[in-house]
């Protein structure tokens, strides 16, 4: 079954036994775990992270959402974060092998029930959105609750996805929606002044020319006497955690103010702190492999194969990983396994032919190489990623320059390898195509289709690290003969 993070956010953040109420009418459903409860009281807004299965999870977010709308009135609530209803925003993230589709499928689900059984009016947002001016939440809770209230029954562009077009009396109205991980981070400034952090908020946030996938605001915190910065990084692969912190700091000496200190809130992925460990620490030729816990957890879990749909959302993606090696490789693993299938109908069960059964085993490795370099292909252009970050923050340094070259050259021998493979699995496939059953042309012809489109694709690949090789001085000669020899003809 596929699993979920939802991270239903509510508008309540000084009353802890209401907030307690919230989470435990989670805890009470089977096959649903909350992973994670934080409060803020300036900002009047707890955030509960949970994780579950389908049923069970869209169970367990309707219960909490029948307690919020029993305990929480927005006619007496006022705080920093802007709200447009008791339990005010639910997203669903997909995990593992969960797909995007399948989200929002649960948004829609959890949307339909909100409004017949609470009377709640949802907007779909994020993935889910039904209307393209709605995939932004801000745009969604535009006017905050006393906004929509005012407006939901006269405006067409206010009308809900479900439930009635009037919002609840004093539980508003709620957006629910599918997205990917998101981060929200906070920095503290060293001054009181709301102003400046708003200027700093515009200047760092995308809509307004800043930091792409970045959504930002600035807040005033007065029992801390400090003024907040307070980000939503939704895609921390563009914009990772170190560099909005280091745009928010530059933007604040201009107004002679530092951060103070940052937090995270809710949960985060272990990634975008190995990605900032790897920025503050100069650790340029890191190896996330190289880390004892990951190590071990790989030995726990043994090789996992990842679904088709997973993968092919992953690669749907707004994010530079996986890319087209990774796909030219899973093509060439799908015509591996193609000619196999032929190959094990083809053989004699009895007696087979042992030049058959040698290419039979010679697709099953290179089927199993394949889906090696698929991962190997995506982690050699985040490397180059790397490695081109560290050349900006260090130009003309000599071990930045060599970490680069070093970095390019593996993310052009990666997609070499699945073409000189792919040549010659279906090299050796068409060998024996004439002792293959008929009946299984289709296939065999399928097979071969793939192997030509892995090959080109992974070619590509080649080609423009080799470009980036010669613009750094780096002979290429040799790669590019075997890049000529490999290149099917037509």
């Amino acid at each position: 079954m596929s699993r979920f993070e939802c991270v239903p956010n509510f508008s309540e953040g000084r009353d802890a036994a209401k907030v307690a109420r919230i989470a435990d009418a989670a805890r009470e459903v089977a096959g649903v775990t909350v992973l994670d409860v934080e409060s803020d009281p300036a900002h009047h807004r707890s955030v509960i992270s949970l994780v579950g299965e389908g049923d069970a999870l869209l169970d367990a977010v309707l219960r909490m959402m029948k307690v919020a709308t029993a305990t929480i009135d927005l006619t007496q609530h006022h705080g920093e974060h802007p709200r447009m209803g008791a339990t005010d925003v639910v997203p669903f993230v997909p995990l593992g092998e969960a797909t995007m589709a399948e989200a929002i499928r649960l948004a829609e689900r959890l949307g339909e029930r909100v409004g017949a059984e609470l009377g709640i009016p949802v907007y779909l947002y994020g993935a889910a959105a039904r209307r393209p001016d709605r995939a932004d939440l801000a745009k969604v809770r535009e006017g905050q609750f006393e906004g929509i209230r005012d407006t939901i029954g006269t405006e067409p562009s206010r009308a809900p996805d479900f439930g009635p077009a009037s919002v609840h009396p004093t539980a508003g109205a709620v957006a629910i929606g599918a997205r990917p991980v998101l981060i929200a981070y906070n920095a503290y400034l060293t001054t009181p002044d709301v102003a400046v952090a708003k200027r700093i908020a515009k200047a760092v946030r995308a809509r307004d020319g800043g930091l792409p996938e970045v959504k930002a605001l600035g807040f005033d915190i007065p029992e801390r006497h400090r003024a907040q910065v307070s980000m939503n990084l939704t895609d921390y692969r563009t914009t990772p955690i170190h560099r909005a912190l280091e745009a928010v700091r530059r933007e604040a000496q201009r107004y002679g103010v530092g951060v103070e200190e940052s937090e995270i809130v809710g949960l985060v992925p272990e990634d975008a702190l190995f990605d900032a460990a790897e920025y503050y620490l100069q650790l340029h030729a890191f190896r996330r492999d190289a880390i004892l816990e990951r190590k071990v957890r790989s030995l726990d879990a043994g090789p996992r194969a990842e679904s088709l749909a997973h993968f092919t959302d992953r690669l749907a993606a707004r994010t530079p990983t996986p890319g087209g090696g990774s796909a030219s490789a899973a093509a060439a693993a799908l015509g591996a396994a193609l000619g196999e299938m032929v190959l094990a109908y083809s053989l004699d069960a009895k007696s087979p032919a042992p030049d058959l059964l040698a290419v039979h085993r010679r697709l099953t490795d290179g089927r199993h190489r394949m889906l090696e370099l698929v991962e190997e292909d995506a982690g050699a252009y985040e490397a180059v990623r790397t490695a081109k970050r560290a050349r900006k923050e260090k130009p003309g340094e000599t071990a930045t320059e060599a970490a680069y070259l070093a970095a390019l050259r593996g993310a052009a021998s990666v997609p070499l390898e699945t073409a000189r493979l792919a040549t010659d699995l279906a090299v050796a496939l068409e060998a024996v195509r004439a002792r293959t059953k008929t009946a299984l042309a289709s296939d065999f012809v399928s097979a071969l289709a793939l192997f030509r489109a892995a090959t080109e694709g992974a070619l590509a690949n080649v080609a423009i690290n080799l470009d980036d090789l010669r613009a750094a001085g780096v002979p290429t000669a040799e790669v590019e003969r075997e890049v000529a020899r490999l290149r099917p003809p037509g």
